[in-house]
């Protein structure tokens, strides 16, 4: 654990044999809007609309005002994924909708750039990330909601443990349409991919 100026409480980063998991934080904005940027095209499918200065720097900041606050009310964990070795930004991956008492849940979502994609990077992020919920947050569930033709999304979702729960009709508007997901979920104690049991 390290502190984080940006951050009122002590702020988790999460690391990995390849990657690390940390708190965006102010600096990091030059890096999030190349990535993004270079990944639009990639990304815009699967991705609520994008908004005419979605990578301006007010933009910037009003995401990360949101991040604060939300990781200050406990109800989400903001990650950016880095890779180790060159400190390189790949992602990022949340745990949002944070719940406690009766519940004790999550919700997962993820972005990554396209030059990453397909290299294992975000499969290591879910596995850090569920292993944070379950023994250090003593989360119950975690769930994730991917479009049916986002194969990658599913795909990922399902190496990393997760049990295709059914189908949410209608359920998020993305990129200007409302689709239907498949609801994914991760319990506690189910198994999970070797790298997590192990």
């Amino acid at each position: 654990m390290f502190s984080l100026p940006f951050f009122r409480r002590d702020t988790p980063a999460l690391k990995g044999p390849r990657i690390l998991l940390r708190l965006p934080v102010q600096g990091d904005y030059r890096e999030w809007m190349q990535v993004r940027g270079e990944s639009r095209a990639f990304l815009e499918p699967w991705e609520p609309s994008w908004a005419a200065d979605e990578l301006g720097i007010s933009a910037w900041r009003e995401r990360l005002r949101r991040y604060r606050e939300d990781f200050s009310r406990g109800s989400a964990l903001p990650f950016f994924i880095f890779e180790n070795q060159s400190g390189q930004l790949l992602g990022g991956v949340t745990l949002g909708n944070i719940r406690h008492g009766v519940a004790r849940s999550g919700h997962i979502g993820y972005w990554i750039g396209e030059k990453h994609a397909g290299h294992g990077y975000m499969l290591e992020a879910l596995e850090l990330l569920a292993g944070h919920a379950f023994d250090t947050m003593r989360l119950h569930r975690i769930e994730a909601a991917c479009i049916p033709g986002n194969r990658r999304s599913v795909r990922v979702l399902e190496k990393a443990g997760f049990t295709r729960e059914g189908l949410l009709r209608s359920y998020l508007k993305i990129n200007g349409i409302w689709q239907d997901h498949y609801l994914y979920a991760l319990i506690e104690d189910d198994p999970r991919t070797a790298r997590t049991r192990d």
